[in-house]
């Protein structure tokens, strides 16, 4: 899973695919597979992003 997250850049908007309470999320790291979101309904979290494929968010409404 870690290459599905490897694309994560600071900025970039995300949701947990277990976790949609959380809403969208904002990067704001990615290093060594560690990303941290900052989510809007659950605030910062660190991903290990092999065991979990966070889901880009390309258009917000």
């Amino acid at each position: 899973m870690q290459e599905l997250n490897s694309f994560l850049e600071p900025g970039m908007l995300v949701t947990h695919p277990d976790k949609p309470e959380w809403g969208v999320g904002q990067v704001q790291s990615n290093i060594d597979g560690r990303i941290t979101v900052n989510f809007r309904e659950e605030g910062k979290i660190v991903i290990d992003g092999s065991r979990i494929g966070l889901i880009p968010v390309y258009n917000e409404n």
